[in-house]
């Protein structure tokens, strides 16, 4: 798998949040399976996230360690974006990091042998403008799918003002779907409802637009799921330049011990699942950034107790701000009530390994895209609640696109009907749901993609692209 011309040197600069780091560091770690030379930019306190992928990869991946900028409605010592307090926001940490485009630029013009291009984020849309400073290509990387993409790639210029009762269509997309205003993308509708002139929010749309005319894009995706997506990307997103290379942790460095503790070891987790048969789990977990009230989860324990199901319910404990004892709360005598058929993990869990045991066959979901890749991966049924950020296009490609999720409830304030989500819970690990068996064929057709399928050449194509970077900036003739 080495490239035929080794050495080109990339900077990677990932976002700080756990739905867009973790996929770029699997995509990091492949690029340095083929021969290239990666330096990883990433502040002190996620540095321990990418340590497990600097010690696989000792000789082509290094770190960049610069100070975390100040910013005023972040607290100091708060580096990533799920430690935010509920009064910060994802385009306040885009805004500091902003800052450290001086501090880059003096560490490639003091290099001896600066990086050929960069890969970063597509919430860091600002380093298109500091690759071109710097007279280097920028490669955007998507750690979600070409639809969401192109629901936002739509969104952008169409001017819309605010909220509106009226649905919002997108006829010159595949399928044309159409989306409730409360249901798009959330980084869309926060930059037109806070983006006033001079706003981090009018900043971060800036750089979301600036996207576009980025030298390259690579997708977090697999063209047996999205090809109609990418085709419409390929011809009408700018790029000429774009790769499926997705699912990226297929294969990959895997997530284990880059998100955090739990409260139960992940030898505990797989011995526990061991002693389940197969196909009697559910997994429920709703990513590292979102927050169930008391109520919500009162009800959403009161589903799992009716179920009668084995489960495995990964709790986000609610970091410091949040209102003590308002969320994130198990309801008490639940786990003494479901004891031996139910583990709580409270904090970090081992996702892909979970999803991946044959205890598990239903996925209770919040649609964040690496839990949907995760679960797609596993081949088990989807339980799609999704809450915010772009989940409700997630959830649309799942259930009505694809088929293979089953949609239970939706909201992020909303209160589940418990006795419903029983029934669906219980239902899902029956076997009997269609959506299993498309979730099989899904599996197959990813598995394929990273397998020598269309992800595997598009990698191929996309270090290629990188390597002849180094040739020319060598001056070595092809």
């Amino acid at each position: 798998m080495s490239s035929s011309v080794p050495g080109a040197h990339i900077l990677v600069f990932p976002h700080p949040a756990q739905g867009h780091l973790i996929p770029l560091l699997d995509l990091t770690y492949h690029l340095s399976t083929r021969g290239l030379s990666i330096t990883v930019l990433v502040t002190p306190k996620n540095l321990p996230l990418i340590q497990p992928l600097l010690s696989r990869s000792p000789n082509s991946i290094h770190p960049l360690i610069l100070p975390f900028p100040t910013h005023p409605s972040i607290p100091p010592g708060v580096e990533n974006v799920k430690d935010l307090p509920p009064t910060a926001f994802t385009a306040d940490i885009v805004r500091a990091l902003s800052s450290l485009q001086e501090p880059i630029i003096q560490w490639f013009e003091s290099h001896p042998s600066p990086p050929v291009a960069i890969v970063s984020d597509f919430f860091l849309g600002w380093t298109e403008g500091l690759a071109r400073r710097l007279s280097v290509p920028r490669i955007v990387f998507y750690s979600s799918g070409p639809f969401l993409v192109s629901v936002l790639n739509h969104l952008w210029p169409t001017g819309i003002v605010g909220p509106t009762d009226e649905l919002v269509g997108f006829d010159d997309l595949p399928n044309k779907p159409s989306f409730r205003y409360p249901h798009l993308p959330s980084v869309y509708r926060r930059c037109v409802e806070l983006g006033s002139p001079g706003s981090d929010w009018e900043f971060m749309r800036e750089g979301m637009i600036a996207n576009t005319t980025s030298w390259g894009a690579a997708y977090n995706a697999f063209e047996a799921m999205e090809g109609a997506y990418l085709e419409h990307v390929r011809e009408k997103g700018g790029h000429v330049r774009t790769w499926a290379v997705g699912p990226v942790f297929a294969g990959g460095v895997g997530s284990a011990g880059r998100g955090g503790s739990g409260t139960v070891a992940d030898g505990d987790v797989i011995s526990w699942l061991d002693a389940c048969p197969d196909g009697s789990v559910v997994y429920v977990c709703f990513g590292s950034e979102v927050l169930l009230t008391r109520i919500q989860m009162a009800e959403l324990a009161a589903a799992l107790e009716k179920s009668g199901a084995r489960f495995v319910w990964v709790v986000k404990v609610a970091p410091t701000g949040h209102a003590a004892g308002e969320y994130g709360v198990v309801p008490d005598g639940f786990e003494e009530r479901t004891a031996g058929r139910g583990l709580v993990i409270r904090g970090w869990a081992p996702q892909a390994a979970i999803l991946g045991h044959r205890a598990v066959a239903a996925f209770l979901t919040h649609c964040g895209w690496n839990s949907v890749l995760e679960g797609l991966v596993a081949g088990v049924t989807l339980l799609a609640w999704p809450m915010g950020a772009d989940q409700f296009v997630n959830a649309r490609l799942l259930v009505e696109d694809t088929g293979v999720a089953v949609r239970v409830c939706e909201g992020l304030e909303t209160v589940p009907d418990s006795a419903e989500l029983a029934r669906a819970v219980a239902e899902s690990l029956s076997g009997s749901r269609p959506e299993r068996g498309r979730a099989i064929e899904m599996k197959k057709a990813a598995l394929d993609a990273v397998k020598g399928g269309s992800s595997y050449s598009d990698l191929d194509g996309l270090v290629k692209e990188l390597s002849a970077l180094g040739i020319k900036k060598n001056g070595v003739n092809e």
